[in-house]
C-alpha cells in the first residue's frame, strides 16, 4: 500500500481557520488534548482490527504509539487522519470530530504515513514545490524559501537536486518528513518515521523531532523501535490485538515494570545456583554478569538478603543491584510477548 502524505492536502472553510483543542481533566488540572477517541473501532468483516480505543494525546507532547505487528497502530492513525471511516466511535483531532472535520482539520496536521508518496521522476526540491503549491493555504511568493528551509532541517541540501527515484530509502524517509514541515503544524503525525536511516540519521531525526517539541508541535509517532520511543517521546501508549493495554508517561510506564537484578562475580556458575534456590527467576548468566527476576514480596526474601547468602556461599560479588526497567521490560510485563519488530 503506498504512503499518505496529508500536510497541506485541504482547504479550510469560510471562518474555520482556527482549531480549537479540547481540554481534559487529570488530577485536577485542565491539560490540552491534541488527539482524543472514545471508543473507536473499526472491523473489517469478522477481524476487528481495532477494539474500542480510547486514547488522549496531551498537547505539547512526544506521544509514542507501540505495538507488534497487526495491532493496530496504523488502522488507528488512518482512522484519525480522516482516510477510513471507523466502525463504530468517535475520534477528534485539534478539537474537531474525524472525519467529519477533515477539511478544518488537516491543514494544521502534518503527516507521514506507510511511507513517503513521492514523484520519482522529480528531484527532491521539486517534490516539495509540488507538495507546496497543492496546499491552497500557502504564499506562492515564498514558495522556494520554505521548500530550502525544509530540506536544511531533514539534511537534504546537498541532495535536493537529485531525482527521487535514485533516493535511498532513508533519504525518501526524509523528504517525506520535510513534505510535512513545509508549514508550521500543530500536530505531526509520523509512521516509523526512521525507517532507513542509519545511525547518525536517527540521532538527527530525533534531533530534530525534541526541537520541534520545543517549539510547540504535538508529534504522534508509531516505531517498532523501543529505544527509540524510551529516548525521543514523553508519552506513550502500547497496543496489543486492537486493544489498548496502557497509556501514560513514558517514565511511568517503565516505572511499572519490576527491573533486573544484576550481579557481577567471577563467579557466574555458582551465583546461578545460589539465586535460583532463593526464588530468583528468568537467570542469564554472561561472561561475568548474572542477570534475573528478583523474588516477588511474597518470598520475604530482600535485596540484602540476597547478597548476604551469595558472600555465605563463597561467591565472590563485585557488584550488586537491580537495574531501572527499560520501556520494552514494561512492554513485556504487559503483553505477555516480545516486540515484534516488522512493527
Amino acid at each position: 500500500m503506498p504512503g499518505r502524505y496529508l500536510g497541506p492536502a485541504v482547504t479550510t472553510s469560510s471562518g474555520e481557520g482556527k482549531v480549537p483543542s479540547t481540554s481534559i481533566s487529570t488530577g485536577g488540572m485542565a491539560t490540552e488534548s491534541v488527539i482524543e477517541t472514545d471508543t473507536l473501532t473499526k472491523r473489517y468483516g469478522k477481524q476487528l482490527a481495532v477494539d474500542q480505543l480510547s486514547l488522549t494525546v496531551p498537547a505539547g507532547s512526544v506521544f509514542g504509539f507501540l505495538g507488534p505487528n497487526g495491532s493496530g497502530k496504523t488502522t488507528t492513525i488512518r482512522m484519525l487522519m480522516g482516510l477510513i471511516e471507523p466502525t463504530s466511535g468517535r475520534a477528534r483531532v485539534l478539537g474537531r470530530p474525524m472525519p467529519r472535520d477533515t477539511r478544518s482539520v488537516l491543514p494544521h496536521v502534518g503527516a507521514l504515513i506507510e511511507g513517503p508518496a513521492l514523484y520519482g521522476f522529480l528531484s527532491g526540491r521539486d517534490n516539495l514545490l509540488r507538495y507546496d503549491a497543492a496546499d491552497p493555504t500557502a504564499d506562492p511568493r515564498t514558495r522556494r524559501a520554505r521548500a530550502e528551509s525544509a530540506l536544511d532541517r531533514v539534511g537534504l541540501t546537498a541532495a535536493a537536486g537529485k531525482k527521487a527515484k535514485a533516493y535511498s530509502l532513508g533519504m525518501k524517509q526524509r523528504l517525506g518528513l520535510a513534505a510535512a514541515l513545509l508549514q508550521p503544524r500543530r500536530l505531526l503525525v509520523l509512521d516509523e518515521p526512521t525507517n532507513g536511516l542509519d545511525p547518525q540519521g536517527m540521532r538527527e531525526i530525533r534531533a530534530l523531532i525534541r526541537e520541534l517539541a520545543s517549539e510547540g508541535t504535538t508529534v504522534f509517532l508509531s516505531s517498532h523501535l523501543l529505544d527509540e520511543i524510551e529516548q525521543v517521546c514523553t508519552h506513550a501508549a502500547v497496543m496489543a490485538q486492537g486493544r489498548l493495554i496502557t497509556q501514560g508517561p513514558v517514565a511511568e510506564l517503565a516505572a511499572g515494570a519490576r527491573g533486573r537484578l544484576v550481579v557481577t562475580t567471577p563467579d557466574t556458575g555458582d551465583a546461578a545456583r545460589v539465586l535460583k534456590e532463593l526464588g530468583v527467576t528468568d537467570l542469564v548468566v554472561t561472561e561475568d554478569r548474572v542477570t534475573g527476576e528478583p523474588p516477588g514480596a511474597e518470598t520475604g526474601m530482600d535485596l540484602a538478603e540476597l547478597n548476604a547468602a551469595l558472600v555465605g556461599a563463597g561467591v565472590r560479588v563485585r557488584g550488586f543491584g537491580v537495574e531501572r526497567a527499560s520501556l520494552e521490560d514494561a512492554f513485556v510485563a504487559l503483553t505477555g510477548e516480545g516486540f515484534d519488530v516488522a512493527g
